[in-house]
């Protein structure tokens, strides 16, 4: 009896999107009207054979996991390396906080029509909206995670006569770190969503997004759901395997409780 309500558990998660599923499948079958809006399973499967079978799914997928990897690390490195600076030097953390806050208020779609006139709609306007939208989520949570690191252990590192360097490494980033990994992680998702809506915003070049956007001219309604699942899927895999590295990065913490 424990083992089943166990599963029973287990499979509590399962059962809103199943629902969701068969109430679906029941609308697709409701009329030529309803089955344009919501493509009945079969159908929706042929799409994906149909888009594994000529490797535009995979060229895709491909083409937008390495744009968002380049722009996440662009973003995420740039908002590291500047939170870092801006903790460590009080003038300099005066005079870019207010830059900084008045360019953070600005929507990422704020920066097309400049984005377009500057770089035009390729690679580079599609990597700095990415990068931009990676960048505040690491430099604020680094930012906070070095300003709030204990006086104490500052202290510890200069009885310890610990060079700057070493007392950044051994004492004020992992110290940190708990911060900078949530604001990583807060990057990744952003980076993700950013990647897909440059390529629907800057319809040029590989990528699910143009792929999207050709499924819709061309009313492949199929298209456009699979690529709904699979940026939906990829985004929660990627979320959960940062999840994971991030508990193996800290789990030192563990040790030092214990």
């Amino acid at each position: 009896m424990s083992l089943f309500a166990e599963r029973l558990r287990k499979g509590k998660p399962l059962v809103l999107p199943l629902l969701l599923l068969v109430l679906w499948q029941w609308l697709s079958g409701q009329g030529p009207a309803y089955a344009m809006v919501f493509v009945p399973a079969g159908q929706m499967l042929a799409g994906i054979d149909e888009l594994l079978s000529s490797g535009e799914l995979g060229h895709a997928l491909a083409a937008s996991v390495s744009r968002m990897a380049l722009g996440l690390v662009i973003g995420a490195g740039s908002g590291f390396a500047l939170a870092v600076a801006t903790a460590s030097l009080r003038p300099l953390d005066r005079a870019l906080t207010p830059v900084l806050n008045a360019v953070r208020q600005v929507p990422l779609l704020g920066w097309a029509p400049l984005l377009g006139l500057w770089l035009g709609n390729g690679e580079p306007a599609k990597l700095f909206v990415i990068a931009m939208a990676a960048f505040f989520p690491t430099l604020l949570g680094t930012y906070e995670g070095l300003r709030g690191v204990d006086r104490r252990y500052r202290e510890l590192a200069a009885i310890s006569k610990l060079s700057p360097w070493q007392g950044f490494v051994q004492v004020s980033l992992p110290a940190a770190s708990p911060n900078v990994l949530t604001g990583v992680s807060q990057s990744l998702a952003v980076a993700w969503m950013a990647a897909v809506g440059t390529e629907l915003l800057f319809a040029a070049g590989p990528g699910l997004g143009t792929l999207m956007f050709t499924a819709e001219t061309g009313a492949r309604m199929d298209v456009v759901l699979v690529c709904v699942a699979v940026i939906g899927v990829l985004g929660y895999t990627l979320s959960r395997l940062f999840e994971w590295l991030a508990r193996w990065l800290l789990r030192w913490r563990d040790a030092v409780s214990t």
